[in-house]
């Protein structure tokens, strides 16, 4: 029985089609098979007459192996395998899509300066005043606060966690050298008068989210920060603020989240008592460690890291 007309194709992935028909492919076809499955990715990436290469097969075999496993030809099977890299892969388009027209050094810095102003404006304009106002209220009465990124968010947490220490007593840094499971064994200690933040960014790390998802279960509070209500975070977060960080060339544009991070420190310390007190009393701490500071008491000169270790 044929189906009707516009009806949408079977939904069945690479792996099923060529199991299904594997005995009916040729010695050849089984090759491009074979590398097909082993390396789905790099697949993806190649053009028909690179994938016949890597293979040993012509470029003819290439475009028939697609019909062969039920497709209409080898642009419909890079399509399909695609579909499962959409994040990882969306990176490396832009980046050949960059390379195909060349420019100056000059042009890549005003590129990137101009893609980071974008990226800022258009995250100013989408942000939600009571978004705003909801994330700050929750960072500044929360009694203890576990900030949480993996992979190049890590550092963004790091300076995070940094930040919100000088206006909140309880800040804790999940992203350290144990690795996930250090987050993992603090999940026993959060509870609902607890926040816990989180930044993730596509391409978005399991284990961010599945830590997200452990605290959210938990009935802790989770602030994140992400691009989008499209992200996986959203489900599982109690407020949001949401950073364009497009890039052409790289996986993100961290300028933006940067700004965010900054503007959510500066909105806390605004909403925080003794923020003055706080300030003066950090900065009187490090003092002795700052160059040039207190050429009067240059006869108390600073602690060396021996003396100040006893």
């Amino acid at each position: 029985m044929s189906k009707p007309l516009g009806a949408p194709l079977e939904q069945v992935s690479i792996a099923v089609r060529i199991s299904r028909t594997r005995l009916q492919l040729t010695p050849s076809h089984q090759q491009i098979a074979d590398y097909v499955l082993k390396r789905p990715l790099q697949a993806a990436t190649m053009p028909i007459d690179e994938l016949a290469a890597a293979v040993g097969v012509s470029v003819a075999t290439a475009n028939r192996f697609a019909r062969a496993i039920g497709l209409d030809g080898y642009p419909m099977l890079r399509a399909e395998l695609v579909k499962g890299f959409e994040a990882m892969l969306a990176p490396v388009e832009k980046m050949r899509v960059r390379l195909e027209k060349p420019g100056s050094a000059h042009d890549a810095f005003v590129a990137v300066l101009d893609e980071s102003q974008n990226n800022i404006a258009a995250t100013r304009a989408a942000l939600d005043p009571a978004a705003c106002a909801a994330a700050v209220q929750a960072v500044a009465t929360a009694r203890r606060i576990y900030v949480l990124g993996y992979g190049a968010s890590g550092w963004l947490a790091g300076l995070l966690a940094r930040g919100l220490d000088m206006h909140c007593e309880n800040v804790h840094l999940l992203s350290s050298v144990a690795g996930t499971t250090d987050g993992a064994r603090q999940l026993p200690r959060m509870g609902a008068q607890d926040l816990f933040i989180v930044i993730s960014f596509p391409r978005y790390l399991r284990d961010s989210v599945a830590l997200t998802r452990a605290a959210h279960e938990r009935g802790v509070p989770v602030l994140a920060l992400t691009d989008g209500a499209h992200s996986p975070l959203a489900p599982f977060a109690r407020h949001c603020l949401f950073a364009k960080a497009e890039s052409y060339h790289a996986v993100n544009s961290e300028t933006t989240v940067l700004a965010l991070i900054e503007a959510l420190i500066s909105a806390v310390a605004l909403h925080t008592r003794d923020t003055v007190q706080n300030a003066t009393r950090m900065t009187e701490a490090v003092l002795p460690w700052l160059h040039g500071a207190g050429r009067a008491g240059a006869s108390n000169p600073a602690p060396t890291s021996a003396e100040s270790s006893e």
